[in-house]
């Protein structure tokens, strides 16, 4: 059994992912105050930004493991934004099954100084830490970087396919999925990939079995969301744990930074400070559109084309941080759009420029992270989801809780080359920015911010649950 200590002690292991891993630094800073010790446990080369991240919270500590070396996956890729695309990713998520012994002697250890944890607070596709955790007999909670209601909608379609012995649902196929009302009508094409195929034998889809089942093994889970967002969501969810275990909803984990800004080492300071002076001088509020779509998704210079030209069309300010080395402006853009557009193609700091007074919409891919981050400043999000499970989310801002618009997507040969149009994000931004469903947009997500800000608050929902989970753990 877990020790009990004076101070209590959580052990953390996040996925090597800058979406995975960034909340559940979040959460450590709000562990450590409620005076917890946290160990994160981590790669040489991850622990360097998570160092940076962290640099005022003595309670937290980090323990590093080395990252194998394996045939098939490039040298030195110790992170996801490391890899040279996407093709890696499933060699990557099998290479980390190579650090359960590392991981178990970290334990072992903490066990022969009497410091075992109350718990051990692991992401998804670390399911391997269950086996060590139970042999110590401490609670292992998952983490996804993902909402209740994508995940309450993936587990359910995952399931049901397994149950179709030949054909699965169609793009276009309207899905009914038992067990959860959602009031707008969901397709084949909103679910992740890997989700709706009838077998699930390909390596990824075993890979994903495998964390599932250690998954619903688990004490609970750890949700970066709060009741009043997904509240109607926890029930269904809940349905696939055993035991009677909890889905803890916690968030938004962005806002238990206590500090002005959420700046860290990785960042250049003389860039955020430009980025701040520039959106100083557009005095009127809400008058740009920041625009940021993610780490992970790969955005052919055909589409960013068309990105540019539409956000030269719409007339909009506009904040871009592009992530290609491979890309630049089309001729004569960077004149055109000089004092209206500001491109940046470095790491951001996301939550700070968010918060400015002269943001007033936020052009996104979806991710649940970004979500957050933008429905906790109640600023509106134009949605053009990629990959994962952006989908689900997309539809949930737009359809289920009216925080944001949609963009068209193109349909035919052309469309896995230019998924969107000049045309269609022309309009989308000015629909956000002018128009009558934008305006709705920022009313709803005003006060939904309004209401994320109070959940963390002492006696809101999430702190609440916070204080609850720990007592638990405690207790146990």
């Amino acid at each position: 059994m877990a020790s009990k200590l004076k101070e209590p002690h959580v052990v953390i292991f996040p996925f090597m992912a800058q979406g995975h891993t960034l909340p559940l630094l979040d959460l450590s800073k709000a562990l450590s105050q409620r005076h917890i010790k946290v160990t994160i446990i981590t790669t040489p080369s991850n622990s360097i930004s998570i160092s940076n991240y962290i640099p005022n919270y003595p309670s937290i500590s980090l323990a590093q493991i080395p990252f194998p070396s394996i045939p098939g996956l490039p040298k030195g890729c110790e992170n996801t934004t490391q890899l040279p695309s996407m093709e890696f990713f499933l060699t990557f998520l099998q290479a980390t099954k190579h650090l359960q012994k590392p991981f178990e002697q970290v334990l072992r250890q903490m066990s022969e100084s009497n410091t075992l944890p109350i718990c051990v607070i692991s992401d998804f596709f670390l399911g391997w830490t269950l086996a060590p955790c139970k042999a110590l007999g401490i609670p292992r909670l998952v983490f996804h970087g993902m909402g209740v209601f994508s995940m309450a909608v993936a587990k359910t379609a995952w399931v049901q396919a397994e149950s179709h012995e030949t054909n699965s649902i169609t793009e276009s196929d309207p899905m009914y999925l038992p067990g959860i009302e959602i009031p707008f009508v969901l397709t084949g094409a909103d679910l992740p990939e890997g989700i709706n195929t009838p077998h699930h034998d390909d390596p990824y889809s075993q890979f994903l079995a495998e964390a599932a089942k250690a998954e619903i093994n688990s004490w609970g889970v750890v949700v970066n969301s709060f009741l009043e967002l997904e509240g109607n969501f926890v029930s269904p969810l809940e349905s696939f744990y055993q035991n009677g275990a909890k889905a803890w909803c916690l968030g938004p984990l962005c806002l238990y930074d206590d500090s002005e800004e959420c700046f860290h080492g990785s960042l250049d300071r003389h860039q955020h400070e430009v980025i701040m002076k520039w959106l100083d001088e557009h005095t009127l509020p809400a008058s740009v559109i920041f625009v940021c779509f993610g780490t992970q998704a790969h955005i052919p210079p055909a589409q960013l084309d068309e990105v540019a030209y539409g956000l030269e069309d719409a007339k909009v300010p506009f904040l871009w941080v592009v992530r290609s080395d491979i890309w630049s402006l089309p001729d004569g853009m960077e004149e055109r759009v000089k004092g209206k557009g500001l491109i940046i193609r470095e790491w951001v700091d996301q939550p700070a420029i968010l918060k400015h007074s002269a943001i007033g919409g936020f052009f996104s891919h979806c991710g649940w992270n970004s979500i957050l981050e933008s429905l906790s400043v109640g600023v509106p999000i134009l949605a053009w989801p990629m990959i994962a499970e952006q989908a689900l989310n997309a539809r949930l801002v737009v359809e289920g809780l009216h925080v944001g618009v949609g963009i068209e997507k193109m349909q035919g040969a052309d469309a896995k080359v230019i998924g969107v149009s000049r045309e269609a994000i022309c309009r989308g931004v000015k629909e956000l920015m002018e128009g009558c469903q934008g305006r709705i947009a920022r009313d709803e997500s005003q006060t939904l911010g309004e209401v994320a800000r109070q959940a963390v608050k002492e006696a809101g929902s999430s702190y609440l649950s916070l204080r609850k989970l720990i007592d638990q753990l405690c207790a146990s």
